[in-house]
């Protein structure tokens, strides 16, 4: 093996009805070796008030985490303030420029999505994706939210199976944050298999 790079996959958040979910698979690449299969890369910052979701590089992606947490920290927990700050020095500084990996944060009522290019959406559709198998993950979401009553949290964990079924860098190991705004208090459930 030449200088390849541990690699986590995809990610998925969905703003629906009173409902923030992200939910990340579990596993890790390196080339096409399965090297870690129950990886959580789906996590809370911020003394819980800020889920962050990432894939590409491991150690790219954990370094933009504590980034992110030191932005929050600055900016007295302003998600937007700290990802717009993120996204500027990640753009310009030297060593942050040449991380490969790319993350979701959200919190109660926002999600963006930031990426070593500068930038820092905010999906129109209350879905975003990152990794391997966003885009199937992003398209089965949509569908379900359009003709589904569905609660947001099936939802996703339904996308999540969908995009594990076609991703070979996907897989059924689901770990899913939830901000549930109707009863306030963060819910967290790990899923061993979906």
């Amino acid at each position: 093996m030449t200088n390849e790079i541990f690699h986590g996959t995809t990610i998925l958040a969905v703003k629906h009805k009173d409902s923030l979910v992200v939910a990340g698979d579990g596993q890790v690449t390196l080339g096409n070796i399965v090297t870690k299969h129950k990886a959580k890369k789906v996590r809370r910052i911020y003394n819980g008030k800020i889920i962050t979701g990432f894939a590409g590089a491991t150690a790219d992606a954990l370094t933009l985490s504590e980034k992110l947490e030191e932005k929050l920290e600055r900016y007295n927990g302003s998600l937007t303030r700290a990802c717009v700050e993120l996204a500027r020095e990640w753009r310009t500084d030297k060593y942050l420029r040449r991380l490969e990996a790319m993350m979701i944060a959200a919190d109660k009522d926002i999600m963006y999505l930031l990426s070593g290019n500068g930038d820092v959406i905010e999906p129109d559709g209350g879905v975003i994706s990152i990794g391997s198998g966003s885009t199937a993950a992003q398209a089965a979401a949509v569908a379900l939210i359009e003709n589904t009553d569905l609660d947001p949290r099936t939802i996703v964990e339904k996308a999540m199976k969908i995009a594990a079924d076609l991703c070979i860098y996907t897989n059924h190991h689901i770990t899913v944050e939830e901000f549930n705004n109707k009863n306030n208090p963060p819910v967290k459930k790990e899923n061993e298999s979906i």
